[in-house]
């Protein structure tokens, strides 16, 4: 593995989330449940990021791993 991480898509994950619930976003990209952690970066430098809802809704989690504004889409998508 390296340390660098895949972009498993160039658009962003809509999730509607539940307030209160924490989400642990995938931070390698080789997760098979994107845009969330399933322990695929065991042997890597990579970590997933705890992320919890203040409030329900939808919100768009970054599924190209590039993102500026971890875990949510900033865009970065459009210039890869």
């Amino acid at each position: 593995m390296t340390d660098k991480p895949v972009t498993p898509q160039k658009s962003p994950i809509p999730i509607d989330v539940e307030a209160g619930k924490s989400y642990f976003w995938c931070s390698c990209g080789r997760s098979k449940n994107q845009p969330f952690c399933d322990g695929s970066h065991k042997a890597s430098t990579f970590t997933p990021l705890k992320w919890t809802a203040t409030k329900s809704g939808k919100k768009f989690f970054c599924g190209c791993k590039q993102t500026e504004g971890q875990p949510f889409c900033d865009g970065t998508h459009n210039g890869l």
